[in-house]
């Protein structure tokens, strides 16, 4: 009887010590699915920047463009394109993203120089 409480026990606490462990796992999962969603929204935003900017420098009084990305199939996303002129005649495009999964959410601005 004593053996078996003992092995009760011990597998009680390999079960926690399991529990914690993958839970840190979903985490880092969730979290490397988020940079990979952000990378591809980054991607898509330049593409977007891009092609469109010598329409969109011409008159914008928004300048903050948020684009549609349902068809991307990231539940919970954002992408948002700002394009201006710099001081040497050169165009640049703030690409601000947002994705969610879960409880994690992973927010970005990056900016790029666009010809």
């Amino acid at each position: 009887m004593t053996l078996v409480i003992v092995a009760i026990v011990i597998i009680g606490i390999e079960m926690f010590v399991l529990a914690g462990m993958a839970n840190t796992l979903q985490f880092q999962s969730h979290r490397a699915y988020l940079k990979a969603c952000e990378r591809n929204l980054q991607a898509s935003g330049l593409a977007w920047a891009r092609q469109n900017a010598p329409k969109s420098s011409e008159v914008s009084p928004d300048p903050k463009i948020e684009l549609d990305v349902n068809q991307m199939d990231i539940i919970g996303s954002a992408l948002a394109v700002t394009i201006r002129a710099t001081n040497d005649d050169e165009l640049e495009a703030r690409i601000q993203t947002s994705c969610s999964r879960g409880r994690q959410t992973l927010t970005g601005s990056r900016t790029y120089k666009i010809k």
